[in-house]
């Protein structure tokens, strides 16, 4: 009897294996940047250890994985990808002719192909323009964060000052999942001191004022 119960647990183990690996697939996402320092980033869920692929088609065009053709054209991408506690396990700038296709007006191969291997698990992939490189773990942030830096580049323009423009086109490859983050809005950001102390004092002189005129009307 134990015996038998050990084969069905087995058997319900491989079954339960083959289904989570059966479940891995290809995915891809496309998208348009409005800032020079613009971050883009993904959460993606891996089944089981396994290598995971992230590749760009926006530089120099392609098909991707939904089997879309993806035009030429788009900014000098870069990559970071991070585990599920924000810890970087690493960036790639350049695919690399060989990896990539070059670019069919300036011969750059500058989309990126990074393949890591990981462990079942979530993680954050982030895409960006180059050069604004991922500081460290994701809390870190990037080199050219913030308002001051939103034309840092003049525009779209990748390593060797060809003008571009914002699209982007990301496959992320042999997951089980993926979904973009959207980023936090500028309205989320908190305005300065001066204005809400202002604009709190307007509100009281405002209710002062009605309360006094209720009274003088009663």
């Amino acid at each position: 009897m134990k015996l038998k119960s050990l084969i069905v647990s087995a058997a319900l183990a491989a079954v339960a294996a083959s289904a989570t690996l059966a479940h891995a697939t290809n995915l891809s996402f496309t998208g348009n940047f409005i800032f020079d320092n613009d971050v883009q980033t993904f959460t993606f869920v891996v089944g089981d250890t396994s290598t995971v692929t992230l590749r760009s088609w926006s530089y120099a065009g392609g098909v991707n994985a939904a089997g879309d053709t993806i035009a030429r054209g788009g900014f000098d991408p870069i990559l970071a990808v991070f585990d599920s506690t924000g810890h970087r396990l690493g960036t790639q700038d350049d695919g690399g002719c060989g990896s990539v296709t070059a670019d069919a007006v300036t011969n750059a191969c500058f989309d990126t192909n990074f393949s890591v291997e990981l462990a079942a698990g979530t993680y954050t992939a982030s895409i960006q323009q180059f050069n604004n490189f991922s500081l460290g773990d994701l809390s870190a942030g990037f080199t050219y964060d913030g308002p001051a830096y939103q034309n840092f580049r003049d525009g779209f323009v990748d390593a060797r000052g060809d003008r571009r423009d914002g699209h982007w086109a990301f496959d992320i490859w042999n997951v089980v999942s993926a979904e973009v983050v959207d980023p936090v809005p500028d309205a989320a950001v908190p305005e300065p001191a001066s204005l809400a102390v202002l604009g709190a004092g307007l509100l009281g002189l405002a209710l002062s004022r009605r309360q006094r005129s209720q009274r003088r009307a009663g």
